[in-house]
């Protein structure tokens, strides 16, 4: 995980890693993550993320997020973002508690 310091803001992270391929948005729907792209559903098994960054509200808690950059075993790369702290998806914590291939 990078340092808040060496992060831009969410939407600029979010540009740089579209522009480097990760053109689908996931999101968790009950056990597995959904591609709003292709619509396919992809089990904790079959993904692997690449990147994850934590983003620090400055003014408040409710700004907080983690970005992760993830890649499917069929080849699609996209990204979720999550609330970080009190604002989490509990479904998404479950979720990437699974998932096995965690990079940095």
């Amino acid at each position: 995980m990078e340092d808040k310091h060496n992060l831009e803001t969410l939407v600029s992270v979010m540009s740089k890693l579209e522009a480097a391929g990760y053109v689908s948005q996931f999101r968790v729907v009950d056990d597995s993550l959904q591609s709003l792209l292709s619509g396919e559903s992809f089990t904790p098994a079959e993904i692997t993320v690449e990147h994850f960054y934590r983003f620090e509200g400055e003014s408040s808690q409710d700004d907080e997020a983690i970005l992760y950059a993830i890649s499917a075993n069929a080849g699609e790369k996209g990204t979720l973002v999550d609330g970080y702290g009190a604002s989490n998806d509990s479904g998404v914590t479950v979720f990437m508690q699974k998932v096995q291939g965690m990079h940095k």
